[in-house]
């Protein structure tokens, strides 16, 4: 699988850092920071991470042949510019790519409460088969601490991308 992860808004970076360190090896994992800055950082060989000017990378391309993209956290401007189609730089661009090849693309608002133009957007973004999956957490699993919560909402997300993973406690699963 080629995964395309965006990182955009500063406010969520641990969770995106934890999302692509948990990534299993076999994916090729393709990551885009946005302009505030490389913070995923290089700690594996197989990463290849992008600045968000870089408008000529290959994952801009439907020929590329990426399988699925995640914007993890999603910033809402980034979300809006997704929903009305501007593609100015390599985050958007990547995701237009995903929505006219009909490839998996999900995204991960990250503030609360949502207005209600937040919400116009993700209505918008969800008729065509985009994924809006925010962190919300999903009491069931029995979390707690952060590292708990964390893996839930990365395990959701994974399962969203049709990556197997037992990052969480599903539901009754401790009945069968």
């Amino acid at each position: 699988m080629k995964l395309i992860v965006a990182i955009t808004g500063a406010s969520g970076h641990r969770l995106a850092s934890k999302f692509v360190e948990l990534l299993p090896k076999e994916v090729e994992k393709y990551i885009i920071s946005s302009d505030w800055g490389s913070l995923v950082g290089e700690k594996e060989n197989d990463l290849y991470i992008f600045q968000n000017d870089q408008l000529d990378a290959p994952i801009s391309s439907g020929s590329f042949g990426a399988d699925a993209m995640i914007v993890v956290p999603c910033s809402m401007n980034t979300l809006a510019k997704i929903a009305v189609g501007i593609a100015d730089n390599l985050v958007t661009r990547s995701a237009s790519v995903m929505i006219k090849e009909q490839k998996k693309l999900v995204l991960a608002p990250r503030e609360m409460p949502f207005s209600p133009i937040h919400l116009e957007n993700m209505l918008k973004l969800s008729k065509i088969g985009v994924v809006i999956a925010p962190p919300v957490l999903g009491y069931y699993s029995n979390i707690h601490n952060l590292e708990e919560m964390e893996n839930f909402l990365i395990g959701k997300w994974f399962d969203i991308l049709g990556i197997e993973n037992s990052l969480y406690q599903r539901w009754r699963e401790d009945e069968f």
